[in-house]
């Protein structure tokens, strides 16, 4: 029987539902009203880089051996679901609708990814060296998490970078960067075996008999999802500056130093949990990556566009950092100023 994929949001989520549809799979997008019946009627687009090829693949949904479709929160029921894939932004989960579907979810027991750089606390509760609870404050509302079993969550180091063009509509998706999601196992053999299958399938997706980037990878390590902090605190949140966005790029190699600096810092956070060197990604390698990144990060985007509430993976590390006695004056600069920028702490109360 054909497995079924559910994905909470359709604009970073239609790249891993893309996948999933060429690998064969069927995928339901979860979105507005609107995008839904945008989806429905007109499918998807990603548009992909292939190698030797000088322009972008558009990739539809409606060419690929699954089926997409998109429904709003309310209409879902996740029982049907072999795998839920948390790629919404975390403040969205407070909306109302999503908080149902959420719980919906957590009764009855799907495993869940999570693509959101925003690690869920049901995750963090995985982690022994971590005091779940004392990092509550970076959450939008940390009483979102308590229903879903730690033991069905999962987290992905989301490192593909993908935009909705300006001017285009809602169900086209432009992939800048086209690399890997890298998750952490699931605990349970039988849910794991999802995981693993789907990655095989990924894995030996062709078009025209080209491999296609973006593959899924499946790590031991609970810490691999955690070698995107580094690359969050040294570029995308320090994309956020008292005036206008910066470009990752401008905010990564515009002090060269200092960003090798911060990035140490936080790989030390991460291997002061139990991360081992192998967990992470060099900085020169990210550095090469980052002078690709020639736009702000999304968080900087929002808080421009004045977004009152934004994921704080920049909050996490510096609570989690502290939890170990590992600080760094440029990584509580950056907490500071886009607390500022938010006009308070960034978050509600737990």
């Amino acid at each position: 029987m054909k497995r079924k994929i559910l994905v909470l949001g359709a604009s970073y989520g239609s790249l891993f539902a893309t996948k999933c549809l060429m690998a064969g799979y069927d995928a339901t997008l979860v979105c507005r009203a609107d995008t839904a019946a945008l989806i429905n009627r007109d499918g998807t687009v990603v548009r992909l880089g292939l190698k030797g090829e000088a322009s972008p693949r558009a990739i539809r949904s409606g060419d690929l051996p699954g089926r997409a479709d998109a429904a709003t929160p309310e209409q879902v029921d996740p029982a049907g679901y072999d795998l839920a894939v948390l790629a919404m932004q975390e403040p969205q989960y407070g909306n109302p609708t999503i908080r149902a579907l959420l719980g919906r979810i957590a009764e009855a027991r799907i495993p869940c990814l999570s693509l959101m750089n925003m690690p869920p606390l049901s995750y963090l509760r995985r982690i022994a060296s971590i005091d779940a609870d004392g990092v509550e404050a970076a959450y939008t509302n940390a009483r979102l998490w308590d229903r879903l079993d730690p033991a069905l969550v999962t987290l992905c180091s989301p490192d593909p970078q993908a935009v909705r063009p300006r001017d285009e509509p809602a169900n086209v998706l432009q992939v800048g960067l086209a690399t890997n999601f890298k998750a952490a196992s699931l605990p349970m053999p039988h849910h794991n075996e999802v995981l693993t299958t789907l990655a095989h399938d990924i894995d030996a997706v062709r078009l025209d008999g080209a491999d296609v980037p973006v593959k899924l990878r499946i790590h031991v390590s609970r810490f691999v999802p955690f070698a995107k902090w580094p690359m969050l605190l040294t570029g995308n949140y320090r994309c956020v500056t008292p005036g206008a966005p910066v470009a990752i790029r401008e905010a990564v190699l515009g002090d060269l130093a200092l960003s090798r600096e911060i990035y140490a810092c936080v790989q030390s956070i991460v291997t002061r949990l139990g991360g081992q060197s192998e967990d992470m990604v060099d900085f020169d390698k990210y550095a090469a990556a980052a002078e690709r990144l020639a736009n702000p990060s999304s968080v900087a985007r929002a808080i421009a566009a004045g977004a009152p509430l934004i994921e704080r993976v920049d909050k996490v590390v510096q609570l989690v950092g502290r939890q170990h006695g590992i600080a760094h004056p440029a990584i509580d600069r950056i907490v500071a100023r886009i607390d500022r920028r938010l006009g308070n702490s960034g978050v509600r109360a737990a």
